[in-house]
């Protein structure tokens, strides 16, 4: 991308008044530049540090590690083995919500869960019973197998089916549920990728209707006093913003949660306390990040797992 287009623009002036902000945002989205690789140490590090490391944000987990640019951690042979999982640092941005939680969490589920990197940070900085990942578009789910396996995720179960079925059959059941929505991946092109009608806004609006069938399906198996947590890699508001307004006026039990550390990053958009990573920022290619609680008082419904039986294609 030579020049911004007409979308963007547009773009650009709805998400800053400031012109200043405006032009740094396109600037980093037609002339993207390198973000430093990021791991998520799934087993105990190396006494010897195998890769140079950056100083730490405040608000960054001790199992991350965000690394000089010009390390490849995927070509490393600990990668291999299962030491750490490769991953954006706008997703640590994004799943950094899960750490504010004080509850303990036996069951997480995962509705869109491929490739994986929800999943892996959810079962590291939680250390769930279960943990339920679901991919519903087939040919991902090799992707995600894969990495749970590398890993050493356990114990864990991957399934495949849409969330309306979840909604049906496993309701008021899981401590945390995490909607990582498809998005029209605005935030690819500030990695250097192509992410094709991503602006358009017959694009978005789809998506955007999409993610609020997900999220309302996902609150329905939110137990009381469990946590929602919603998350997307796109800048447009129609996903972001406007799914969170759509979705408590919806569902009424449920709370935003305030995350002090992630303070700094919030919304100006809204009232509600949701959080956004711009590529500006020079940490990541940009995430949209709230979690909700059900406030709802109830008694909670086990996990019949015989229901799932039949849809696991993975257990470990």
């Amino acid at each position: 991308m030579n020049k911004p287009s007409n979308l963007l623009l547009k773009l650009s002036r709805r998400l800053f008044n400031n012109s200043e902000q405006q032009e740094k945002f396109i600037e980093a989205l037609i002339h993207p530049q390198p973000f430093s690789p990021c791991i998520l140490w799934c087993q105990e590090k190396p006494e010897i540090a195998p890769f140079s490391v950056e100083a730490p944000t405040f608000w960054q987990p001790h199992f991350i590690d965000r690394l000089y640019q010009g390390e490849k951690p995927g070509k490393h042979p600990l990668h291999e083995q299962g030491y750490y999982y490769c991953l954006d640092f706008s997703s640590v941005f994004a799943a950094s919500i899960l750490l504010t939680i004080p509850q303990s969490i036996d069951v997480v589920f995962d509705m869109c869960a491929s490739p994986g990197g929800k999943s892996v940070f959810a079962w590291k900085a939680l250390k769930p019973d279960l943990l339920i990942s679901n991919e519903v578009i087939g040919k991902r789910l090799g992707m995600l197998i894969s990495n749970l396996k590398r890993c050493g995720i356990h114990p864990a179960i991957v399934v495949n089916k849409d969330s309306s079925f979840f909604a049906e059959t496993i309701p008021l059941s899981s401590d945390l549920v995490l909607v990582d929505a498809p998005c029209s991946g605005q935030s690819l092109l500030a990695k250097g990728d192509k992410a094709e009608g991503c602006f358009h806004p017959t694009n978005i609006n789809k998506c955007a209707n999409r993610q609020k069938r997900i999220i309302a399906n996902s609150a329905q198996i939110v137990k009381p006093q469990g946590y929602l947590a919603y998350m997307t890699c796109t800048y447009s508001t129609e996903e972001n913003e406007q799914v969170c307004e759509w979705f408590l006026a919806k569902f009424p039990q449920f709370q935003a949660v305030p995350i002090h550390h992630l303070q700094p990053y919030q919304s100006h958009l809204t009232t509600i306390p949701c959080y956004r990573l711009f590529p500006q920022d020079k940490l990541g290619a940009g995430a949209f990040t709230v979690l909700f609680q059900n406030t709802a008082i109830g008694e909670a419904k086990p996990i019949d797992l015989d229901t799932l039986h039949p849809l696991i294609i993975h257990s470990s």
